[in-house]
C-alpha cells in the first residue's frame, strides 16, 4: 500500500521538465527569472534557451533569426497559406485556420529542411569515418536515393531558378564562420552536394530556402528534427498574416479555385440507375 507521501512524490514526478519552473509569484525558464528575459533578450534567443537550454552566442541568434526571418511566407499559392486561408472563410476562428495550415506541414510540404539536414548529418558521419568530402557526399546522396526516390530536398525550386533567399543565408553563414561564430563544415557540405548534383544532372540545381536554413541549423548544432519545428515557427508568421488579411478581406467559402475555373471530371458520362427488383 502506498503511503499519501508517495502518491504525492509519484504525482510529482509524472510531469518532469528543465524547462521551465513555476510558484506562486514565480517564473523561471532554464533558471533564469522571466522578469530578466523580459526586455533583455530576442525571441530568437528566447526559442534557443527553451529548446537548447542555454543562450545563444550574439552570432549564434542572428544566424537563427535570419534563417527564421527568410522562411515566414512563400505566397497564397503555398498549400499551408491557401489553407489557412480558405479556412478563415468557412467562418472558424484564427486558432483554427493557423492548426488546420501547420497541420500539412509534413514530409512534403514542409519537410524538406529536416530531410536537408538528415542528409547534411550522413554526410558529416562518414567524414567522421574518414570519407573525404565528395565520396562522403555521393554515398549520402546514393543512400537517400535508395530509400526515398531521386528527389534531393533542399535543392532546386518548381518556381525560382535561383532561390533569392539562399545566397543570402549562405553570405551570411559564411561571414558567421570567418568570425568563429560556427565551424562553416555544414556549408562546404552544402556547397558540395550542390557540385555533386550538377556533375550528376548535367546542370546546376542551386540550393533553395530549405538547403541554406539546413545548413544554418546544422551549423548551429540542432538536431534534424528540429529543423522542421523551426520552419514551422517561421512559417506561421505567414500563415497568420494570410489568416488576418483574409478575415479582413472577408468572403465566404473559398475554395483553392474561382467558381469561374472548373475542374476536370473523368468519371462515366451520365447514366441511368438500372431497375431495381
Amino acid at each position: 500500500m502506498k503511503s499519501a507521501e508517495d502518491i504525492v512524490q509519484e504525482a510529482k514526478a509524472w510531469w518532469t521538465t528543465e524547462i521551465i519552473d513555476i510558484h506562486p509569484g514565480k517564473i523561471a525558464v532554464r533558471g533564469y527569472p522571466i522578469e530578466e528575459l523580459i526586455g533583455n533578450i530576442s525571441f530568437p534567443q528566447m526559442i534557443w534557451l527553451m529548446v537548447r537550454g542555454d543562450l545563444p552566442t550574439p552570432e549564434q541568434a542572428g544566424l537563427l533569426e535570419a534563417a527564421l526571418v527568410a522562411a515566414v511566407d512563400h505566397g497564397p499559392q503555398a498549400p499551408s497559406i491557401s489553407i489557412s486561408r480558405m479556412a478563415v472563410t468557412c467562418g472558424v476562428e484564427l486558432n483554427n485556420a493557423m492548426a488546420s495550415a501547420v497541420n500539412v506541414l509534413a514530409g512534403i510540404h514542409g519537410g524538406a529542411g529536416q530531410q536537408c539536414m538528415e542528409i547534411y548529418a550522413d554526410v558529416a558521419r562518414r567524414m567522421d569515418a574518414g570519407e573525404p568530402i565528395g565520396q562522403a557526399v555521393e554515398l549520402a546522396l546514393d543512400a537517400w536515393v535508395a530509400e526515398n526516390g531521386k528527389v534531393i530536398p533542399g535543392f532546386g525550386h518548381r518556381f525560382h531558378p535561383i532561390d533569392p533567399r539562399s545566397g543570402r543565408l549562405l553570405a551570411l553563414t559564411e561571414a558567421a564562420r570567418d568570425k568563429g561564430a560556427v565551424s562553416g563544415r555544414y556549408v562546404d557540405i552544402g556547397r558540395e552536394v550542390e557540385r555533386v548534383l550538377e556533375r550528376r544532372k548535367g546542370k546546376r540545381i542551386p540550393m533553395n530556402i530549405d538547403g541554406a536554413t539546413a545548413v544554418i541549423y546544422a551549423e548551429l548544432g540542432f538536431a534534424p528534427e528540429l529543423g522542421r519545428g523551426l520552419f514551422i515557427l517561421s512559417r506561421s508568421v505567414g500563415i497568420l498574416s494570410h489568416a488576418w488579411e483574409q478575415h479582413q478581406q472577408g468572403g465566404r467559402i473559398k475554395g483553392p479555385m474561382p467558381k469561374s475555373i472548373p475542374y476536370t471530371y473523368a468519371g462515366p458520362a451520365r447514366r441511368s440507375l438500372p431497375p431495381q427488383d
